[in-house]
C-alpha cells in the first residue's frame, strides 16, 4: 500500500510539471535565416540557420543585411533597416518599420510586406521581386524589379508594373506639392492620382537604376 501511495504521488508530480508546459502557447515557426551580416533577431545575434518566428523583430546595423526563407517566400532586409515577422491568415508577412526590404514570392500568395499603411504583394503567382523603402509614415519608394506588385491602401490599389519605380504617397495632399494637380511625376507627365487614400509619382530612371544597384546581393550569390 505504501508503495501505491508513493507511486501515486510520483505520477501527480509529473503531471503538475509537464500540464503547464504543455497547455501554454507555442509561437510559429515561419523561417530560417539564410545569409545573415551584424544582423538581429531581437537581442540576440542573426546566424545562418537561425529559426524565426512569429512576432520576432529582425534588424540590421549599418552595412549589414539579413535574408530570411519563409516557404515560398524571401526577406531580405538592407543596412540599418528594421521589420517584425508575423503569419496573418495562416500567411508570412512582414511589417517593415524602417530602411529597405527586398522580397520575392513564387506565387500570389506567399507573402505580403506591410509599411505604414500600406499592404505590397505580388500580383501573379509568377516569380515576383519588390522592393520597399519606408521613406517616413507618409512616403514609400515601391520598385518591381520582376514582375507586377499591388499596394493597397485602406481597399484601394493600385499596380507597380514590371520595372517601374514609384514613390507612393500615402497622404495625397503631400503629393500635390506647391504646383498643385497639376504636379508631375519626374518631370514626365501629370501625377496619377487615386480616391482619397495614397497617390504615387514614377520615379525617374536614374533613381530606379540606383534603387535597383542596393539590391543585387538579393539575387546573387542567393537568387530566389
Amino acid at each position: 500500500m505504501q508503495g501505491m501511495r508513493a507511486m501515486f504521488a510520483a505520477a501527480v508530480s509529473v503531471s503538475l510539471a509537464v500540464g503547464p508546459a504543455m497547455g501554454s502557447p507555442t509561437a510559429t515557426a515561419l523561417g530560417t535565416v539564410l545569409t545573415a551580416e551584424r544582423a538581429h533577431v531581437g537581442d540576440a545575434s542573426a546566424w545562418v540557420g537561425t529559426t524565426v518566428y512569429a512576432g520576432d523583430h529582425l534588424s540590421t546595423e549599418l552595412q549589414g543585411s539579413v535574408q530570411v526563407r519563409a516557404g515560398a517566400a524571401r526577406l531580405l532586409l538592407l543596412s540599418a533597416s528594421s521589420a517584425t515577422i508575423d503569419d496573418k491568415e495562416g500567411t508570412p508577412s512582414a511589417k517593415l518599420l524602417g530602411g529597405t526590404a527586398t522580397f520575392s514570392t513564387g506565387n500570389a500568395h506567399a507573402f505580403t510586406l506591410y509599411a505604414s499603411t500600406a499592404a505590397i504583394r505580388a500580383q501573379s503567382d509568377a516569380p515576383t521581386i519588390g522592393q520597399v523603402t519606408l521613406l517616413n509614415e507618409k512616403e514609400l519608394l515601391v520598385i518591381s524589379k520582376r514582375g507586377p506588385l499591388e499596394v493597397t491602401v485602406n481597399g484601394e490599389t493600385q499596380t507597380v508594373e514590371d520595372g517601374k519605380a514609384y514613390h507612393v504617397y500615402l497622404d495625397p495632399e503631400m503629393a500635390q506639392g506647391p504646383s498643385g494637380a497639376g504636379g508631375t511625376q519626374g518631370g514626365k507627365g501629370p501625377l496619377k492620382a487615386g480616391t482619397n487614400y495614397f497617390m504615387y509619382v514614377v520615379v525617374g530612371v536614374a533613381a530606379f537604376a540606383t534603387a535597383f544597384a542596393v539590391s543585387e546581393a538579393f539575387e546573387s550569390p542567393y537568387r530566389p
